[in-house]
């Protein structure tokens, strides 16, 4: 089931890859200064909070970041979840280095800055790198099995009590301590040696 979980992570991870991420890095490479200032600097140099256009792209940015980033770190979700979009990035990267035009046909909606942002990121290798980034997880043997229930906290309980409930129960009898008779003395104490003769 965790892996089910996973593949539909991995979709929803190169969803937001394609169309937030893209976007924003497109909005990012593109100076938000007018073309008949003489400064080539973002906002003239000055202060780039008062523009919301780069915060926005920012933003876009550093979520689909964030996003990549837990579905990496987290040990409890399937190494597919970063891995197969890892994967076909990788994969993508490898095809528009064997062959430029076909790897930039294959990019869906270039016309549309979601596809015209993908292609820059391809273009400049953000793809390969975020690529190699992602397949981390799928190479640490221990994010393919579930965690154990030793490690379950107290809110996971109630999930699992009808599991529990179905189990039979041992009954343990108690012991009572005055009916436990002392240790002997060890008997090598008082004993001689053998005599040697």
């Amino acid at each position: 089931m965790r892996h089910r979980i996973g593949i539909v992570l991995a979709v929803i991870m190169t969803g937001v890859l394609f169309f937030p991420g893209a976007w924003g890095y497109l909005r990012l490479l593109r100076l938000p200064a007018p073309a008949d200032q003489l400064s080539d600097l973002p906002a003239g140099g000055g202060s780039l909070i008062s523009e919301h256009h780069v915060l926005l792209a920012l933003a876009a940015v550093a979520g689909t970041a964030l996003l990549a980033g837990i579905l990496v770190a987290a040990p409890r979700i399937s190494p597919l979840a970063a891995g197969l979009p890892g994967l076909l990035l990788l994969g993508w990267s490898g095809l528009y280095l064997a062959n430029v035009r076909q790897g930039v046909d294959l990019i869906p909606l270039r016309s549309d800055p979601f596809g015209a942002g993908f292609e820059a990121m391809l273009f400049n290798g953000v793809l390969g790198a975020a690529g190699l980034a992602m397949i981390v997880p799928m190479f640490i043997p221990a994010r393919w099995r579930t965690r154990p229930l030793t490690g379950i906290a107290d809110d996971d309980f109630a999930t699992l009590e009808p599991e529990l409930e179905d189990r039979p129960t041992t009954q343990l009898t108690p012991i009572r301590v005055t009916t436990l008779a002392p240790i002997p003395a060890a008997p090598w104490h008082d004993a001689r040696p053998p005599d040697v003769g």
